[in-house]
């Protein structure tokens, strides 16, 4: 069985940064796709960025292209999101997914079967 935590989320002015974390349990990090989606009140959940069981290939959604870096660990089973430059229309709570093994990164949330609980982030203005 597969757990994920994550952890790192907060409040901060608008042009701040934060380092969400994703820890997981379970023997099948290093061979997933991890990903990191959010989901703002009253909206969709939308794709923010994967990264590929070996840390090779990364993928953004426009909105966050240079802003964000998504990066893994996997001696440590945990996957990053660092976000700077922070943007009020970041707010969402924001949740790390994994995926079965290699499974290819992609934006699709049905392409991921585990789920963490989410951390909150909210920018000020």
């Amino acid at each position: 069985q597969v757990l994920l935590v994550e952890s790192g989320g907060g409040l901060v002015q608008a042009g701040g940064s934060l380092r969400l974390s994703c820890a997981a349990s379970g023997r099948t990090f290093s061979t997933s796709t991890m990903g990191w989606f959010r989901q703002a009140p009253g909206k969709e959940r939308e794709f923010v960025a994967a990264i590929s069981r070996r840390g090779g290939s990364t993928y953004y959604t426009d909105s966050v292209k240079g802003r964000f870096t998504i990066s893994r660990d996997n001696a440590k089973n945990t996957v990053y999101l660092q976000m700077n430059s922070l943007k009020p229309e970041d707010t969402a709570l924001y949740y790390c997914a994994q995926s079965l093994p290699y499974t290819p990164p992609g934006a699709n949330p049905d392409e991921y079967n585990y789920w963490g609980q989410g951390t909150q982030v909210t920018v000020s203005s």
